[in-house]
């Protein structure tokens, strides 16, 4: 069976949460007799067939990109010859261009939605983009949600929900590189022995303005790795608010980020919007045993992290309750250690890559089975 995944960016060009989905169903996939493309744009131009860990990545020319959309003049041709050759096609949502695309070369073969976020940010444009987006999700087979929680809050996914598959995200251990004990003792010679750490790009929906003044309520250290449009004025602001137990790392690569999972006594992650659909970030924290603190806003983030189970969960734009929650952690290790504990058996439970790979591929033969009758 041969899927071809499409998604405005893929590795190694950029390394966000889908990205992250889109690899661990194409490395996982193999085993279930799936062989799995990738076609992205980058503004790198084109590439075609180039070889990533287990299958193969394309990219169209990014010509444009415009309110968080990419759009490219090639990607209409390549991705009609890439579409010719599979069996199945997986879109991941959010992506106007993608639905213009489909729209366009009027694509009639079976057809995935892995649903990753509603559109949160752009509400004028939305309004403007509504018609193809119900348009475009009308048309598909089957749409994926990521939790339980994000199919009920969503109204985009009510408005669909006969066609809506719940399969939670999930990773594979073994896909995480070995962390040498140099490397550990690399970043306890640069860290205090004890920091809290978030993990993730620097944008307006993490809510790191909430985590950086209760930084200064509970002076923690706290290791923040990541980039992004937020860089320049979070640090500006950590300068203003005189912290010293602020250390931004930027982006690493992933040995020093597992590293850092594997050394932090907890992860934090104030996230207040519901751009944020699941967080990845969680649940990497949660496979390394670690105990977790995230807001309540109806994503799949409380999904994850289950409210003084696995962690703490508190309101969003909360300064003084992220500051408690980080407090509460700190001054009860024993208790931290467990909710880590039951975190990583949640995770084992629910969220491996081996499962979430093995829900699409039953969704993937359902469909090529209604297909060929």
């Amino acid at each position: 069976m041969k899927v071809l995944h499409f998604f405005k960016t893929y590795y190694p060009e950029t390394m966000g949460g889908v990205e992250q989905v889109i690899f661990q169903l194409a490395e996982g996939g193999a085993k279930h007799g799936i062989c799995s493309e990738v076609l992205s744009l980058s503004k790198r131009g084109a590439s075609r067939n180039i070889p990533l860990e287990g299958h193969l990545t394309h990219t169209s020319k990014l010509d444009l990109h415009v309110a968080s959309t990419g759009f490219s003049v090639s990607a209409f041709r390549d991705f009609a010859e890439l579409a010719k050759k599979a069996d199945i096609i997986n879109y991941h949502f959010p992506w106007p261009f993608m639905d213009a695309v489909h729209y366009v070369l009027r694509i009639h073969k079976p057809t995935v939605v892995s649903y990753h976020s509603d559109i949160v940010k752009q509400k004028t444009l939305l309004k403007l983009y509504q018609p193809l987006m119900h348009g475009f999700l009308a048309r598909v087979d089957c749409i994926v949600a990521s939790s339980p929680k994000y199919m009920e809050s969503s109204s985009v996914l009510q408005r669909f929900k006969d066609k809506v598959t719940v399969i939670p995200i999930g990773l594979d251990r073994n896909t995480y590189p070995h962390v040498s004990s140099e490397k550990l003792s690399y970043w306890k010679a640069l860290l205090p022995e004890r920091f809290f750490l978030f993990v993730g790009a620097l944008r307006y929906y993490k809510g790191l303005d909430y985590l950086l003044e209760a930084a200064c309520k509970a002076r923690f250290p706290i290791a923040i790795v990541g980039q992004g449009p937020m860089e320049s004025e979070l640090k500006t602001k950590a300068k203003k608010l005189g912290l010293t137990n602020i250390y931004f790392l930027g982006g690493l690569p992933d040995i020093d980020k597992t590293a850092l999972l594997m050394l932090c006594y907890g992860l934090v992650f104030p996230s207040h919007l519901r751009s944020e659909a699941f967080g990845i970030s969680l649940l990497e924290a949660a496979m390394f045993g670690k105990p977790l603190i995230s807001c309540e806003i109806g994503t799949g983030t409380t999904y994850i992290n289950i409210a003084d189970e696995t962690g703490l969960v508190i309101p969003p734009c909360d300064s003084d309750a992220l500051a408690q929650a980080m407090i509460t952690l700190w001054e009860n290790p024993e208790e931290s250690k467990a909710m880590g504990r039951r975190a990583e058996l949640r995770f084992e439970q629910l969220f491996t890559a081996e499962r979430m790979v093995e829900s699409y591929a039953k969704v993937y033969r359902s469909l090529l089975s209604k297909w060929e009758k």
